[in-house]
C-alpha cells in the first residue's frame, strides 16, 4: 500500500532560493534510493488562523514563508529501507548542520498510510 513521508518547514524567504538547491538535493537523493515521488510547494495562499494553521503549525515568524512538502513510497516498509540509505548518504552527512536554510526544530514531519484514493 503507497506511502507519504509530509513535511512543513518555515523557510526565511531571503533563504529560499538557497532552500530549494539543497532540496533539489536531497530529492535526487531520496529518487535515487527508490522514492516514487518527491515534491515541495511553497505558500501561495496560506492565512493564519484563530485556533491552528500552517503558519502557527511552525511559528512562522516575519519575513519566513511555509513550505509543504512530502515524499511517496511503495509502502511503509520501502519508506523504512529508503529513509535509512538516505539518512546514511554522504552526501546529506556532508551538510553543515548549523548552516541550513531553515530552522529544523520548528520542522514538522511523519510518515501517513494511504485512507482514500479516488
Amino acid at each position: 500500500m503507497p506511502y507519504v513521508d509530509g513535511f512543513i518547514v518555515a523557510v526565511p524567504k531571503k533563504k529560499l532560493k538557497a532552500y530549494a538547491k539543497l532540496s533539489k538535493m536531497a530529492g535526487k537523493i531520496w529518487r535515487e534510493y527508490g522514492a516514487l515521488d518527491y515534491r515541495e510547494w511553497v505558500a501561495d495562499d496560506v492565512k493564519p488562523g484563530k485556533l491552528t494553521s500552517f503558519p502557527q503549525s511552525v511559528k512562522l515568524k516575519s519575513g519566513e514563508t511555509v513550505v509543504f512538502a512530502w515524499i511517496t513510497y511503495k509502502s511503509r516498509a520501502q519508506r523504512d529501507r529508503i529513509n535509512a540509505k538516505v539518512m546514511a548518504d554522504p552526501r546529506l552527512a556532508s551538510i553543515n548542520k548549523d548552516n541550513v536554510p531553515f530552522d529544523a526544530a520548528r520542522m514538522i514531519y511523519g510518515g501517513f498510510a494511504q485512507l482514500v484514493k479516488v
